[in-house]
């Protein structure tokens, strides 16, 4: 029993230093390992597989809505970036660049791939000439790179993962259409999916994507109550259609450019979730896109042993053949206490435990990683059961999400206010902003907060900007964020 305590403690308290416990959480979980070159991250095998499972549903999703993937290099040649100034001004400190190959200086230097607007604008120009080649619905799964000066895993690292959008149409109206759907299958998924509620809205000027018209976010409040943008879609109108020379011939024959959107989501997605759902006992994964969603663990005597595991693997194949992630860890070096604790602190949402007096029952036991419920079910409905519970798992992680968030969540209407709110609590704080870039330079140099989205759906509609006393223009969140 002492050796099972010392391993939980072999994790720092979130109260004591929260960064500190979320290093040794994804290190203890073996979700990542620093490799050699600084700010990048090396995906371990759990690590990766949460990856894949995000992928693979919004695959299904974009799939499901009209668009296809697609593969574009890396290599951005610089004079693509001088083409749209607000985009390689927003991006050009985080650029590292390509200047020699095999021995030779390059003519003109490579960027390496920040994002992808510049070279897809530049593809879209020659395969667009007509409305009948319109829309353009394509998505790429890739790696990107942003020289970042200050790093963390998974939530800000120099060379991450993600997924960018980037789709043509004829009009306004349907890129605004498009922006937004994508908007709304970013929000459905982050709930629906990795279970963490978020704040849908439009960001402020200063903080939209460079060279875009219009930006929109989904944000998401962490445990230390700091913010992280979970995913963005941008309407980009058509300033890089001008820039790449986008062109078509409309249905009344006439040269029209090309209205543009780009949106994405990356691997700071698994971050989040880990901030969101973790505790002190380590991870605490969705089972949606958990590596494993259920841990069997046989116990009892050696006499029993044999029968016992012949038994959990019977069990194991029936969950395996309804689809559901199952291992079985059988080892008779470690005791059954040390492994509760181990998959407890690697997020697994179900626990199934079998001994042989279950057995002469016919029933096993469930227990929850999230409420740490037991439940006593018969081996007979074992895969009904478990698919219960594991809903069950997802439900109560997005209310306990849900309740955090409400519970960190402040009104202020003064600028003393929102300090004494960032000094002494953690969480959002919804302000009155009137709309100039003074006020909210000046909010962000006092508290250390930037605007987060202007939400939808507000709680209250604010009168008074925080900062001047004015009119408030607009109701924002604010927050510190990673």
């Amino acid at each position: 029993m002492a050796k099972d305590k010392q391993f939980v403690t072999e994790i720092t308290p979130q109260g004591e230093d929260f960064s500190r416990w979320y290093i040794d959480v994804i290190k203890k979980a073996d979700l990542m390992d620093y490799s050699p070159v600084r700010g990048c991250i090396v995906f371990k095998p759990d690590g990766f597989e949460i990856w894949e499972h995000i992928q693979e549903e919004m695959n299904r999703r974009f799939k499901e809505t009209g668009h296809r993937n697609a593969y574009f290099p890396m290599f951005i040649p610089e004079s693509f970036f001088q083409k749209e100034k607000d985009h390689i001004e927003g991006f050009n400190p985080e650029l590292p660049w390509v200047t020699e190959a095999g021995g030779d200086q390059l003519e003109e230097r490579l960027a390496i791939r920040p994002t992808s607007e510049t070279m897809i604008g530049h593809m879209y120009s020659k395969w667009i000439q007509s409305y009948r080649d319109l829309p353009v619905l394509i998505n790429q799964w890739a790696n990107v790179v942003r020289w970042e000066k200050r790093t963390l895993p998974f939530i800000r690292t120099s060379e991450f993962l993600w997924q960018e959008g980037h789709t043509a149409h004829e009009n306004e109206t349907e890129a605004r259409e498009e922006t937004m759907q994508m908007l709304e299958i970013y929000r459905d998924f982050v709930e629906g999916y990795l279970a963490i509620p978020v704040i849908t809205g439009q960001k402020t000027p200063s903080e939209r994507f460079a060279g875009a018209v219009d930006t929109y976010s989904i944000e998401a409040m962490m445990k230390d109550g700091r913010a992280v943008q979970a995913g963005t879609s941008h309407y980009l109108g058509t300033k890089f259609a001008v820039a790449f020379e986008i062109q078509y011939l409309s249905r009344d024959n006439v040269l029209e450019y090309v209205h543009t959107t780009s949106w994405g989501t990356s691997t700071r997605l698994i971050g989040s979730m880990i901030m969101v759902h973790g505790d002190d006992r380590g991870l605490a994964l969705p089972p949606k896109v958990a590596p494993t969603q259920v841990i069997m663990i046989p116990i009892g005597p050696p006499k029993t042993r044999e029968a016992v595991i012949g038994r959990t693997d019977e069990l194991f194949k029936e969950l395996k053949r309804a689809g559901i992630r199952v291992r079985v860890d059988d080892r008779s070096d470690v005791t059954p206490g040390w492994k509760f604790n181990e998959y407890e602190m690697r997020g697994v949402p179900v626990r199934l435990e079998l001994g042989p007096r279950d057995m002469e029952n016919g029933v096993c036991v469930l227990v929850s990683r999230i409420s740490g419920e037991k439940k006593v079910i018969q081996q007979e409905n074992l895969v009904e059961e478990v698919q219960a519970m594991l809903e069950q798992v997802h439900n109560e992680m997005f209310e306990r999400a849900l309740k955090f968030r409400e519970d960190h969540f402040y009104s202020v209407d003064t600028l003393d206010e929102m300090k004494a709110s960032m000094e002494e609590k953690r969480g959002f704080a919804l302000a009155g902003w009137c709309g100039s870039e003074e006020c909210e330079s000046k909010v962000k140099e006092e508290t250390g907060a930037t605007s987060r989205n202007i939400p939808f759906n507000p709680a209250e509609t604010k009168q008074v900007c925080i900062c001047c006393g004015k009119p408030a223009e607009h109701t924002v969140v604010f927050a510190k964020a990673y």
